[in-house]
């Protein structure tokens, strides 16, 4: 309990509210006590005001009229008055005697007095007048005294109440948030066993904690599906490496027990050697694309021209356009400048190239274009073959994956993944659509130009094999 982050968080906002809410009783207090002060102070020096302009106007006699109708005229007989000779003798008013402690004019006191034979409270100012005459003017503050001392209990049961409530509301938070936190523990704790369908529940409200639960849900979604995509590529390796493994095992089984002399032995080896070229070609393929995938390969970008790099691959690939009869076209500028990997960018365009004349009928042609666009650049590969049915397209990126017209075909189904793992390292993308008939394959590239303070390009090999 004491290491509890929901208990920590409930005291947090316990204390928070309980001082919050202390803190504005306590303005209460001095704001309601200070305006009790200032109206009594104002009230008597108003008072005095009217007196002195009275002594002003009739002298002595119009002085003791005017108090002895001010108190006939109080209703909530609060009004304190006394004037008194130079000898301290009562003239008139409603007080006994001088209070002996009012000794400076300008000054106010609070002190207790006795009037109409009781005691009481009373806040005074005094004015001295000419001849040696005093004036006493003030007014009785015992029901505000009152109020004071009942202001301090109130306080205290406001306390009470307040903590009262900050614990409440405490635990109503620590609830909340252990509800959260417990559903989120659950959650992970059935993907641990691996039940990877379960997901936070979303309370509705929109609130916090339905946007941390829908963040949740949308990273054990990537988590569900980078598993199932192992799955697949696992499935698929075992599949696709099972049959040159085994072929090769044959062959070499084969010849060990039937070569009737050197040549039919190295003939068998050569075959075997061929097949487990294969499977090495399958694991290159796979690691690289890891390697891509991971962003290694963004510190080897510079500063490239794509127009003579896609006239060299035109070039390269127009002699094999025409050995299986087709024409090979080429639509770019002579210069294209961009930012990236020249190598990656280079074998994810044979990769294009090569899929493109590998599934294209004889007599047919090939059109590799490219241009800029408003972030970057644009190659487009597009083909006459029997394209991609509109259920494979949003697959034809996975590892392994290859369509019903590809599996009569040489090749692993990394191709199309390989690009699509340069065009993300580009921050491009990789658009497959229906060329009606064929398919057109688009790459774009918006890579950003480095910084001054980035890391200088790195060495790497320059091969273009293109990856089925």
């Amino acid at each position: 309990m004491i290491r509890s982050a929901s208990l920590k968080l409930a005291a947090v906002y316990g204390l928070l509210f309980a001082f919050s809410a202390f803190a504005l009783v306590f303005f209460l207090w001095w704001a309601t006590t200070g305006l009790l002060d200032a109206q009594v102070e104002a009230a008597i020096r108003a008072d005095a005001q009217g007196l002195e302009e009275r002594w002003d106007e009739g002298g002595l006699p119009a002085m003791v009229l005017t108090i002895q109708e001010r108190l006939a005229e109080n209703v909530d007989d609060d009004a304190i008055y006394s004037l008194n000779d130079a000898l301290l003798r009562r003239i008139t008013g409603n007080l006994e005697r001088w209070p002996p402690n009012v000794t400076k004019p300008g000054v106010f006191y609070e002190l207790p007095v006795t009037r109409a034979g009781m005691k009481s409270l009373a806040e005074v100012y005094r004015y001295d007048l000419p001849g040696g005459m005093r004036l006493l003017v003030g007014r009785d503050v015992k029901g505000r005294a009152q109020l004071k001392r009942l202001l301090p209990g109130t306080l205290l049961y406001s306390a009470i109440l307040v903590a009262v409530l900050a614990l409440a509301g405490g635990m109503v938070m620590r609830n909340l948030f252990r509800r959260m936190v417990a559903d989120v523990s659950s959650t992970a704790a059935a993907i641990a066993r691996g039940d990877l369908a379960r997901r936070v529940r979303r309370s509705g409200r929109g609130d916090e904690f339905d946007a941390m639960a829908e963040a949740i849900n949308n990273m054990l979604e990537r988590i569900a599906k980078l598993m199932d995509g192992v799955r697949q590529v696992s499935n698929s390796i075992a599949h696709d490496l099972r049959t040159p493994i085994a072929r090769a095992r044959a062959r070499l089984e084969d010849a060990a027990a039937h070569a009737q002399g050197e040549e039919e032995l190295r003939a068998a080896v050569e075959r075997a050697v061929v097949d487990l070229d294969a499977v090495t070609a399958v694991f290159q393929a796979l690691m690289r694309i890891a390697e891509i995938e991971a962003g290694a390969r963004r510190a080897a970008f510079a500063e490239i021209d794509l127009g003579p790099l896609l006239a060299d691959l035109a070039e390269l690939y127009s002699a094999v356009a025409e050995e299986r009869d087709l024409t090979l076209k080429l639509s770019v500028p002579d210069t294209l400048p961009t930012h990236g990997d020249r190598d990656l960018v280079q074998q994810a365009v044979a990769n294009l190239l090569d899929n493109a004349i590998k599934f294209s009928p004889a007599g047919s042609e090939v059109t590799l274009s490219a241009g800029r666009t408003d972030k970057g650049v644009r190659i487009t590969v597009t083909d006459h073959g029997p394209g991609i049915p509109p259920a494979d397209l949003a697959r034809a990126t996975e590892r392994f994956f290859r369509g019903e017209v590809a599996r009569s075909t040489p090749g692993s189904g990394l191709g199309l993944a390989l690009v699509q793992a340069v065009a993300t390292l580009h921050y491009g993308a990789l658009v497959l659509e229906d060329a009606a008939p064929g398919l057109r394959a688009t790459l774009t590239l918006q890579a950003p130009a480095p910084r001054m303070d980035a890391p200088s390009s790195m060495p790497h090999d320059t091969d273009i094999a293109a990856v089925a």
